[in-house]
């Protein structure tokens, strides 16, 4: 552990906060929503500078851990920081101050709660990716999945209310295999601290071993839900076109929890030594082949679709598919180019949804259709903005993504059925260039008729330049890939390190491991026998 108290304090500051300012945020949902807009931009903000400060302080690639109640692990909460959660939550606060900056511009008027289910839902992707335990990144779940039921509704409407009927009745489906999970990790283990499971897993008996492999791979299936693997996708296109766009934008992260949480799980806990009988790697035979059709589906989505908000959605399929084949070659080089690939499609694909709300909010008649409409205003510069974006998501040189699918294809070279893995990116990318081509001639340059859409004001500028924004943020990624790469890859090798995290939350109780196999504990029959909540 770092020896810094003060950076050790602060670990817990990325979930305290958005959960204070929410809760404020609701006494003041009657008040003026300047002042809602004032508390939550600068709650953002200070996020924004907390989750830098805890990614500048790990420069040293060492994992911290904070104790809630300074109970030991595992019989307490622990929050732990190493270079993969301080990456995700710099992400996300970065992410959250551009899409809250969009919403300002008006989006936020259209409910009183908007601002408190976006701190609510910064809350639930905060401890996600700093929690050191299943049940609590349980917990976090299902703050996330309350939050963005909330934020669905925003706005109201028919079609939102089926989206978000659809959206919460699979994720409830998904949280109880979630909790059928944890029985059996837990009965099994007797533990759900990520590293003491890490310890304790390498020791299960030869007749338990099957149950904690079962245990495992719901944990994967639900996951893979989060991270909308087909076939368990299909919520996806429908929740994400039907949203508002500034929560379309924020959702872009919603997906890459998913991708996180398998990272974590199978790359750190279920680690190749973690256990016998192939434990630590029951998820390798399953990822890359479901990936695959991932990316084929939502291609195949991007081809099909004539509205432009489900081209963005089946763009974020498509790209989680690429994203996954990475994932899955739980390799440093390949969670090196994942984490690359994750960054960069984050920031692309919320600017997709931005830039798309842009153009159909300025179309009177056709809005979001693919099919001629209207000339609409600020047309040169809108163009040109999803021009770029197109160029970022596609994999086009000379932004962000043409690095992040390179890396893939690279950390794939030498993968089995590499060929397979080869022909799917590129085919992928030629018939994703053809989408959104077909996308863009449709709406600019068949445009006829009288010119729509709002004049020159701050309403209007302020979400251009959160667009241009990202999009700047997609091309510094990729002239800076060089430094971003290397990080990268320093945050890769720790998170496959199981053992540095296992010293890092456990301590001097790193080195003690069972000499026999354990077995679950009989409670019933020794009332003497240590027992361990799962509510750790």
């Amino acid at each position: 552990m770092t020896d810094a108290p003060l950076a050790t304090s602060w670990i817990i500051a990325p979930t305290i906060l958005p959960a204070i300012t929410a809760a404020v945020l609701i006494l003041l949902r009657q008040r003026d929503i300047s002042i809602q807009r004032f508390v939550s931009l600068s709650s953002t903000a200070a996020l924004v500078v907390i989750a830098v400060f805890l990614y500048l302080v790990l420069d040293d690639g060492e994992t911290d851990a904070y104790r809630l109640g300074a109970w030991p692990a595992p019989f307490g909460i622990a929050l732990v920081l190493d270079r993969l959660s301080a990456t995700m939550l710099v992400l996300t606060a970065g992410l959250a101050l551009a899409v809250l900056l969009y919403a300002m511009a008006g989006w936020d008027r259209h409910g009183r709660h908007f601002h408190a289910l976006f701190h609510f839902q910064l809350l639930g992707l905060n401890g996600a990716f700093l929690t050191g335990d299943i049940f609590n990144l349980f917990v976090f779940f299902e703050v996330m999945l309350i939050a963005s039921y909330g934020l669905m509704l925003h706005g109201r409407g028919a079609k939102r209310l089926r989206a978000g009927f659809q959206y919460v009745a699979i994720n409830l489906i998904a949280s109880s295999l979630f909790l059928i999970a944890i029985g059996l990790i837990y009965g099994t283990v007797g533990t759900l601290n990520f590293a003491d499971l890490a310890v304790k897993a390498r020791a299960v008996a030869e007749g338990d071993q099957a149950l904690l492999q079962t245990g495992a791979l719901l944990l994967l299936l639900v996951f893979a839900l989060k991270a909308a693997f087909v076939p368990l996708h299909w919520w996806l296109p429908a929740t994400y076109a039907a949203a508002s766009a500034p929560v379309a934008a924020l959702f872009a992260i919603m997906t890459k929890v998913g991708a996180y949480a398998i990272i974590r799980v199978f790359g750190t806990v279920f680690g190749d030594g973690a256990a016998p009988a192939a434990l630590g790697t029951v998820a390798a035979p399953w990822v890359v082949p479901a990936a695959l059709v991932t990316i084929a589906v939502g291609t195949i989505g991007l081809l099909g679709t004539r509205k432009l908000f489900n081209l963005a959605a089946f763009n974020t399929i498509a790209s989680m598919g690429v994203l996954l084949v990475a994932v899955g070659q739980f390799s440093v080089d390949g969670l090196t180019a994942a984490l690359y690939y994750l960054v960069h499609s984050t920031i692309a694909g919320a600017a997709l949804f931005l830039i798309v709300d842009l153009i159909a909010s300025r179309r009177t008649v056709k809005l979001d259709a693919l099919v001629p409409g209207n000339p609409i205003s600020q047309a040169a510069i809108i163009g040109a903005l999803f021009f770029l974006v197109a160029i970022a998501v596609v994999g086009l040189p000379p932004l962000s993504g043409f690095i992040g699918k390179l890396l893939v294809l690279d950390a794939t070279y030498e993968a089995s059925k590499a060929w397979l893995i080869w022909a799917t990116i590129l085919v992928s990318s030629l018939m994703m260039t053809i989408a959104f081509a077909r996308a863009g001639s449709t709406v600019f340059w068949k445009a006829e008729g009288q010119t729509t859409g709002p004049k020159w004001d701050t309403a209007a500028v302020t979400p251009i330049i959160v667009v241009a924004s990202l999009v700047g943020a997609s091309l510094m990624f990729a002239v800076f890939a060089g430094p971003a790469v290397r990080a990268l890859h320093a945050t890769a090798e720790q998170a496959l390190d199981t053992q540095t995290y296992v010293r890092a939350v456990l301590g001097d109780r790193e080195n003690v491991e069972p000499e026999r196999p354990i077995t679950t504990p009989n409670t019933m029959s020794d009332p003497s026998a240590p027992t361990i909540s799962p509510g750790e």
